[in-house]
């Protein structure tokens, strides 16, 4: 094997009590990797989801895949064509690019989950959709979520 020179590339420490928190509301984002230290190639943040919240309007990404890790509770998962998944603390759901989705809590505790986005730039959805929740008077409803999603090539399912 031939020598090599060793890279000199920072590991990243997120701890507990650090990460930008991004304000939506009810729902609170803490970005854990925004895409600046891996080239965009990896997004990731930790949600906090309270109980009885409605989620995002039905949706699919046209540019990245999605990962979610259920980390406290249960997350309702709405999938057109496969019913609705219940996923709890130590589920994993993979969402790949153009695979139609949204997910919800339902339920009487608050729910957690880390998040995965593949390329990272959807962080940045985030924080145009805090922006634009603050300009509605602190309320999420589905047009301000549609009007922050349009932007991160993100498309809503039609209305029934």
């Amino acid at each position: 094997m031939a020598d090599r020179d060793i890279p000199d590339v920072p590991v990243n420490f997120v701890p507990a009590s650090a990460g930008e928190i991004i304000d939506l509301g009810a729902i609170k984002v803490r970005v854990m990797e925004d895409g600046s230290r891996t080239d965009n190639r990896i997004g990731a943040a930790e949600i906090v989801v309270p109980a009885g919240t409605p989620g995002p309007p039905p949706h699919w990404h046209e540019m990245h895949d999605e990962t979610f890790l259920v980390t406290g509770g249960t997350l309702r998962f709405h999938v057109p064509g496969q019913g609705d998944i219940d996923a709890a603390t130590g589920d994993y759901i993979v969402v790949p690019t153009r695979s139609p989705h949204t997910f919800s809590n339902p339920f009487e505790v608050e729910a957690k989950f880390f998040n995965t986005y593949t390329p990272a730039f959807y962080i940045n959805y985030f924080k145009l959709l805090s922006i634009l929740v603050k300009e509605g008077g602190g309320k999420m409803t589905p047009e301000v979520n549609e009007r922050a999603m349009r932007g991160y090539a993100t498309i809503t399912l039609p209305k029934k």
